[in-house]
């Protein structure tokens, strides 16, 4: 008479099955990215270093500490 199995006896067999199942199927080659351009990797690169100080030397006092201000509500807005 076959014993009577529990709900994570038979989860456990699925997943054993589909493990020795998976073991013998041959995986999927997949593409190789695309090598990126240097010079455009570079260039971009160096838009991203000039960006933030051109960006804080155009704003004055006030507009950098009300920018401040709504990035430090938003961080304790959302812990709260």
């Amino acid at each position: 008479m076959p014993t009577k199995r529990d709900a994570a006896q038979t989860g456990y067999d699925i997943v054993q099955e589909l493990i020795r199942r998976t073991e013998t199927i041959k995986p999927v080659e997949t593409a190789k990215p695309k090598p990126k351009n240097a010079a455009a990797v570079a260039l971009g690169r160096l838009g991203g270093l000039k960006g933030g100080p051109a960006r804080a030397a155009a704003l004055t006092k006030a507009q950098r500490q009300e920018i401040g201000r709504k990035a430090a509500a938003k961080r304790w807005d959302a812990k709260g």
